[in-house]
């Protein structure tokens, strides 16, 4: 597999800093974006703007071997690095990761909700947080710039970063980078413990079930952290849900539970009392 691979192109597109390009990472337009979306936006990107970003991440000595060239021709090879990237490195697993990242959309959107927008931002990372109406992230760069209110501010999460992360171009429009919750999770199944009485009514794994589903979850993340299959979920999913005790809504094409008041109570009331 590495041999089919532009090795040389995507070591290309990072730098010592581990900084890449910002067009590379275009504003996402839904949580509902597809890679093949993602493609053509890139393919639409102005030669200009592919120049400056690159000469920001790698400065203005020669760049490096791949990506001399007309922008053209360059951004050519980039687009045809990065399929040929996703599909032998991340598409066989993008069910279970984008079951991950659509499950910290509707947590962050519940927190909202439920505890304010300065809950939500502080809890995205401990450099980020929310001073009077400024949303402030301090990066380990030495990047300082403002962009108004009025630009909008668009949160992505990722599986592949540790701190939050914001363009490195004062130019692109806001965005933040950050670490999604349950990434840890992603590659080895996940004990979902409960309290005995409630496993004693409900059985161990709908039991285990109620209690994780204080946040959203759709079958196919609980299945990738059970580490069975989304069928074998679903059939729990149905006799709670049936039951009264989950809630079940649809998220674009997976549909996201969580407990339900009934849920909530019968959880509370089986918790262990000191």
């Amino acid at each position: 597999m590495r041999g089919s691979l532009d090795e040389a192109m995507l070591l290309a597109l990072t730098d010592v800093r581990l900084w890449t390009p910002d067009f590379l990472n275009p504003r996402p337009r839904s949580p509902l974006t597809r890679f093949d979306d993602e493609l053509a936006k890139l393919a639409s990107t102005d030669p200009a703007v592919i120049e400056r970003d690159l000469r920001a991440v790698h400065g203005a000595t020669p760049l490096p071997e791949p990506l001399q060239g007309s922008a053209a021709e360059v951004l050519n090879r980039i687009i045809d690095a990065l399929a040929t990237y996703w599909r032998f490195c991340f598409e066989p697993h993008w069910p279970r990761m984008r079951a991950i990242l659509e499950g910290d959309v509707t947590f962050r959107g519940r927190q909202i909700a439920q505890r304010g927008l300065a809950t939500m931002l502080s809890g995205l990372s401990d450099t980020v947080r929310l001073v009077g109406n400024v949303v402030e992230v301090r990066l380990r760069s030495k990047l300082d710039y403002a962009r108004p209110a009025n630009a909008g501010l668009t949160l992505v999460p990722s599986l592949w970063t540790t701190n939050a992360s914001t363009p490195i171009s004062a130019d692109e429009p806001p965005m933040i980078l950050y670490a999604a919750r349950g990434a840890a999770t992603l590659w080895e199944p996940q004990a979902l413990p409960a309290p005995d009485g409630l496993a004693g009514l409900l059985g161990t794994t709908r039991a285990g079930l109620l209690s994780h589903l204080d946040t959203p979850a759709s079958s196919t993340e609980l299945a990738a952290r059970l580490g069975v299959t989304p069928t074998a979920v679903n059939q729990h999913l149905r006799a709670l849900r049936a039951g009264g005790l989950l809630v079940g809504t649809r998220h674009g094409r997976s549909v996201l539970y969580r407990r339900s008041d009934l849920g909530d109570m019968l959880v509370a009331s089986a918790a262990p009392h000191s």
